[in-house]
Protein backbone atom coordinates (compact mmCIF):
# COMPACT_ATOMS: atom_id res chain seq x y z
CA UNK A 1 0.00 0.00 0.00
CA UNK A 2 1.91 3.34 -0.81
CA UNK A 3 0.27 6.40 1.14
CA UNK A 4 3.24 8.98 -0.39
CA UNK A 5 4.97 8.75 -3.67
CA UNK A 6 8.60 11.31 -4.09
CA UNK A 7 8.47 12.73 -7.45
CA UNK A 8 11.55 14.13 -8.39
CA UNK A 9 11.61 16.66 -11.16
CA UNK A 10 12.28 19.76 -12.45
CA UNK A 11 11.98 23.64 -11.25
CA UNK A 12 11.75 24.92 -14.69
CA UNK A 13 8.96 23.97 -17.18
CA UNK A 14 11.12 22.58 -19.68
CA UNK A 15 11.34 22.73 -23.52
CA UNK A 16 8.16 20.63 -24.46
CA UNK A 17 4.30 21.49 -23.33
CA UNK A 18 4.41 17.44 -23.13
CA UNK A 19 5.91 17.79 -19.78
CA UNK A 20 3.69 19.84 -18.16
CA UNK A 21 0.88 18.00 -19.12
CA UNK A 22 2.46 14.87 -18.02
CA UNK A 23 2.88 16.59 -14.24
CA UNK A 24 -0.57 17.37 -14.32
CA UNK A 25 -1.81 14.29 -15.69
CA UNK A 26 0.95 12.52 -12.79
CA UNK A 27 -0.61 14.38 -10.15
CA UNK A 28 -3.92 13.69 -10.93
CA UNK A 29 -3.28 9.96 -10.73
CA UNK A 30 -1.83 9.94 -7.33
CA UNK A 31 -5.14 12.05 -6.39
CA UNK A 32 -7.25 9.48 -8.06
CA UNK A 33 -5.18 6.68 -6.09
CA UNK A 34 -5.28 8.32 -3.05
CA UNK A 35 -1.26 8.61 -2.91
CA UNK A 36 -0.07 12.10 -1.15
CA UNK A 37 2.87 13.84 -3.07
CA UNK A 38 6.51 14.36 -1.35
CA UNK A 39 8.06 16.88 -3.37
CA UNK A 40 10.62 19.47 -3.27
CA UNK A 41 8.45 22.14 -1.59
CA UNK A 42 9.50 24.72 -4.77
CA UNK A 43 6.49 26.73 -6.04
CA UNK A 44 8.12 26.89 -9.60
CA UNK A 45 8.49 24.75 -12.94
CA UNK A 46 6.99 21.51 -13.43
CA UNK A 47 7.45 20.97 -9.05
CA UNK A 48 4.94 23.69 -8.68
CA UNK A 49 2.72 22.45 -11.27
CA UNK A 50 2.43 19.20 -9.98
CA UNK A 51 1.73 20.36 -5.99
CA UNK A 52 -0.16 22.77 -7.28
CA UNK A 53 -2.47 20.04 -9.49
CA UNK A 54 -2.74 17.61 -6.20
CA UNK A 55 -3.58 20.49 -4.01
CA UNK A 56 -6.21 21.87 -6.35
CA UNK A 57 -8.04 18.50 -6.73
CA UNK A 58 -7.63 18.03 -2.67
CA UNK A 59 -4.89 16.06 -2.25
CA UNK A 60 -1.84 15.88 0.30
CA UNK A 61 1.55 17.70 -0.82
CA UNK A 62 4.15 17.82 1.68
CA UNK A 63 7.31 20.14 0.19
CA UNK A 64 10.92 19.51 1.86
CA UNK A 65 13.07 22.61 0.97
CA UNK A 66 16.40 23.69 2.02
CA UNK A 67 16.45 27.06 3.94
CA UNK A 68 18.93 28.65 0.87
CA UNK A 69 16.43 27.90 -1.20
CA UNK A 70 13.57 28.66 1.08
CA UNK A 71 14.76 32.03 1.69
CA UNK A 72 15.07 32.50 -2.59
CA UNK A 73 11.14 32.91 -1.88
CA UNK A 74 10.53 30.13 -4.48
CA UNK A 75 9.09 27.60 -1.50
CA UNK A 76 5.39 26.86 -2.01
CA UNK A 77 3.50 28.38 0.87
CA UNK A 78 0.00 26.87 0.25
CA UNK A 79 1.03 23.22 0.80
CA UNK A 80 -0.48 20.78 3.34
CA UNK A 81 3.13 20.88 4.74
CA UNK A 82 6.54 22.50 4.31
CA UNK A 83 9.37 20.78 6.16
CA UNK A 84 12.46 23.78 5.84
CA UNK A 85 15.50 21.74 6.39
CA UNK A 86 19.49 22.70 6.44
CA UNK A 87 20.73 21.35 3.67
CA UNK A 88 20.40 19.07 0.58
CA UNK A 89 21.08 15.89 2.67
CA UNK A 90 18.76 16.37 5.21
CA UNK A 91 16.04 17.19 2.44
CA UNK A 92 16.46 13.85 0.33
CA UNK A 93 16.63 11.89 3.82
CA UNK A 94 13.72 13.35 4.90
CA UNK A 95 11.73 12.98 1.25
CA UNK A 96 12.97 9.51 1.29
CA UNK A 97 11.43 8.54 4.62
CA UNK A 98 8.08 10.17 3.84
CA UNK A 99 7.58 7.86 0.75
CA UNK A 100 6.49 4.50 -0.16
CA UNK A 101 8.10 5.10 -3.27
CA UNK A 102 9.80 7.31 -5.87
CA UNK A 103 9.41 8.64 -9.66
CA UNK A 104 11.47 10.98 -12.00
CA UNK A 105 9.58 13.35 -14.16
CA UNK A 106 11.52 14.82 -16.71
CA UNK A 107 14.21 17.45 -14.58
CA UNK A 108 17.91 18.12 -14.96
CA UNK A 109 20.86 17.74 -12.68
CA UNK A 110 19.41 17.49 -9.42
CA UNK A 111 16.63 14.94 -10.41
CA UNK A 112 18.85 12.93 -12.41
CA UNK A 113 20.69 12.50 -8.71
CA UNK A 114 18.22 11.92 -6.77
CA UNK A 115 16.86 9.35 -8.93
CA UNK A 116 20.74 7.82 -9.10
CA UNK A 117 20.83 8.02 -5.12
CA UNK A 118 17.40 5.94 -4.27
CA UNK A 119 18.49 3.54 -6.65
CA UNK A 120 21.81 3.00 -4.93
CA UNK A 121 20.01 2.80 -1.62
CA UNK A 122 18.05 0.08 -3.51
CA UNK A 123 20.94 -1.57 -5.01
CA UNK A 124 22.66 -1.57 -1.63
CA UNK A 125 19.46 -2.84 0.22
CA UNK A 126 19.63 0.01 2.53
CA UNK A 127 15.33 -0.41 0.99
CA UNK A 128 13.19 -2.34 -0.74
CA UNK A 129 10.37 0.76 -2.43
CA UNK A 130 9.59 1.06 -5.66
CA UNK A 131 11.55 3.26 -8.20
CA UNK A 132 10.90 4.64 -11.91
CA UNK A 133 10.58 7.20 -14.26
CA UNK A 134 7.69 8.62 -16.19
CA UNK A 135 9.42 8.60 -19.73
CA UNK A 136 7.83 11.06 -21.36
CA UNK A 137 7.63 11.53 -25.15
CA UNK A 138 11.12 9.80 -24.65
CA UNK A 139 12.78 11.75 -22.31
CA UNK A 140 14.83 9.21 -20.53
CA UNK A 141 15.25 6.69 -23.70
CA UNK A 142 18.87 8.03 -23.84
CA UNK A 143 19.93 7.43 -20.21
CA UNK A 144 17.85 4.05 -20.18
CA UNK A 145 20.05 3.06 -23.06
CA UNK A 146 22.97 4.06 -21.47
CA UNK A 147 21.83 2.17 -18.34
CA UNK A 148 21.88 -1.07 -20.46
CA UNK A 149 25.00 -0.15 -21.82
CA UNK A 150 26.59 -0.66 -18.74
CA UNK A 151 24.63 -4.22 -17.90
CA UNK A 152 26.31 -5.03 -20.86
CA UNK A 153 30.02 -3.61 -19.94
CA UNK A 154 29.08 -5.63 -16.21
CA UNK A 155 29.34 -2.73 -14.59
CA UNK A 156 25.59 -2.81 -13.52
CA UNK A 157 23.69 -6.25 -12.91
CA UNK A 158 20.22 -6.57 -14.90
CA UNK A 159 18.74 -7.38 -11.75
CA UNK A 160 19.31 -3.89 -10.38
CA UNK A 161 18.87 -2.15 -13.52
CA UNK A 162 15.24 -3.89 -13.13
CA UNK A 163 14.55 -2.13 -10.51
CA UNK A 164 14.38 0.54 -12.51
CA UNK A 165 10.30 0.97 -13.39
CA UNK A 166 9.65 2.49 -16.71
CA UNK A 167 6.45 3.97 -18.61
CA UNK A 168 5.08 6.74 -20.88
CA UNK A 169 1.49 7.05 -18.77
CA UNK A 170 0.54 8.01 -15.26
CA UNK A 171 -1.45 5.47 -14.50
CA UNK A 172 0.33 2.51 -16.09
CA UNK A 173 3.69 3.53 -13.78
CA UNK A 174 1.50 3.74 -10.89
CA UNK A 175 0.58 0.00 -11.43
CA UNK A 176 4.17 -0.92 -11.85
CA UNK A 177 5.17 0.55 -8.62
CA UNK A 178 2.64 -0.92 -6.94
CA UNK A 179 3.07 -4.55 -7.89
CA UNK A 180 6.89 -4.12 -7.65
CA UNK A 181 9.04 -7.05 -5.76
CA UNK A 182 12.55 -5.56 -4.72
CA UNK A 183 14.94 -8.11 -6.10
CA UNK A 184 17.79 -9.88 -3.98
CA UNK A 185 20.59 -7.42 -4.40
CA UNK A 186 23.84 -9.23 -3.13
CA UNK A 187 26.29 -6.77 -4.21
CA UNK A 188 30.78 -7.32 -4.18
CA UNK A 189 30.13 -6.05 -0.99
CA UNK A 190 28.35 -9.33 0.58
CA UNK A 191 31.07 -11.64 -0.96
CA UNK A 192 32.97 -14.04 1.10
CA UNK A 193 35.95 -14.55 -0.36
CA UNK A 194 37.31 -10.63 -0.77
Amino acid sequence: MMKRICVYCGSSMGKKQEYAEAAKALGQALVERNIGLVYGGASVGIMGLIADTVLSLGGEVIGVIPQAIADKEIAHTGLTELKVVANMHERKAMMAEYSDGFIALPGGMGTLEELFEVLTWGQLGFHQKPTGVLNVDGYYDHLIAFLEHAVDQEYLKANHLDMLQKASEPMALLDLLRDYQAPAVGKWVDRKDL
